[in-house]
């Protein structure tokens, strides 16, 4: 029997094709899941994303997660998407001073994180100048970032800074070593296998940025992707152009490999989120499969099944534990 126990979640607005709140819970219990990431959601007056929601959909989703048995396990913020330097660069990212944003949307993240209950804010190490070397600007992420964690510590939550293309911390070397210059215990990492393959890394080195964002990792986000060319010089990238994602069990991160290591790492790092409030260890799925951009990506309900399937594959070959609801969480909730 494993030690090893994963709690499985996912970005649930990827699961519904208009990301109305009763489709994304309807899909969530259907597939057995417990817990969601909340980023784009429709509670009755349009898309919005988690940061725009006013206090009366915020409510009105607390009522529909007790009706459909959920729980949010991150906030999946947008923080840190945004430009480093106010440099004109070619690209549409917006760039706000750095104490108002802090001021403003960082308080507004946590305020959030509150009012649904997670201890989670998913964030990002900013963007630089496109065509400048992300080792050049490590130094002022780190400071913001640092900024940034003791928001968070003060409000007991805890930051989670994701592996993405185009910014600082686009692998797993460059954001290691920001995880130790920070060196904040609220500020962790989350590795993304899918975020590295996109941008021409083969299995094994993605296996080895995974190995540099090991002693800083405090959950996973799951997605993978295809390699359909041959691999170039890693740099920017038109992520809107981005088409091969597909299930953990189809790509070229070797997955396999990955769970079989953090296998290991699982029951000691539970014990330290669980210290910090944090349920246990997260296992995001944002799939993909049917299209990723900048801030977001699709599914479907029929692709997010069959995403959760192919990473339940992966668990059962690497020996790692995860609970999809069962006849006894159906008699629980019936409450007779």
């Amino acid at each position: 029997m494993t030690t090893s126990q994963v709690i499985l979640t996912g970005f649930a607005d990827e699961s519904a094709n208009q990301k109305t709140a009763e489709q994304q819970f309807s899909a969530f219990a259907a597939l057995g899941l417990e817990y969601y990431s909340i980023r784009f959601i429709d509670v009755g007056n349009g898309i919005k994303n988690v940061m725009e929601l006013t206090k009366a959909e915020i409510a009105k989703l607390r009522t529909l997660e007790g009706e459909y048995g959920l729980n949010v396990s991150s906030l999946g913020s947008p923080i840190g998407k945004v430009k480093l330097l106010n440099e004109e660069d070619g690209t549409k990212n917006r760039f706000v001073p750095f104490k108002k944003y802090l001021d403003k949307e960082v308080n507004k993240a946590c305020e959030l994180a509150h009012a649904f209950e997670t201890k989670l804010i998913r964030g990002f190490s900013f963007y630089h100048p496109k065509g400048t070397d992300p080792k050049d600007h490590i130094s002022q992420a780190v400071d913001q970032l640092g900024q940034i964690a003791e928001a968070c510590h003060r409000s007991d939550l805890t930051f989670g800074l994701e592996v993405e293309a185009n910014l600082i911390g686009q692998n797993g070397d460059i954001l290691a070593e920001i995880h130790k210059k920070v060196n904040h215990p609220a500020m962790m990492l989350i590795f993304d296998a899918g975020n590295l393959v996109c941008q021409g890394y083969t299995p094994d080195e993605v296996y080895d940025q995974y190995v540099a964002m090991k002693p800083g990792m405090g959950w996973m986000h799951v997605k993978d992707y295809k390699i359909t060319k041959p691999v170039g010089e890693k740099g920017h990238i038109d992520e809107d152009a981005l088409k091969n994602f597909v299930p953990s069990d189809l790509g070229d991160s070797a997955y396999e490999r990955i769970m079989r290591d953090f296998a290991l790492s699982i029951p000691k790092l539970e014990k330290k989120l669980k210290k910090r409030g944090i349920p246990g260890v997260f296992c995001d799925l944002e799939p993909h499969v049917k299209g990723g951009g900048q801030f977001g990506g699709f599914s479907g309900p029929d692709g997010f099944g069959v995403a959760l399937r192919g990473f339940c594959r992966v668990l059962d070959f690497a020996g790692v534990g995860y609970h999809l609801r069962d006849f006894d969480d159906i008699i629980a909730a019936r409450g007779f």
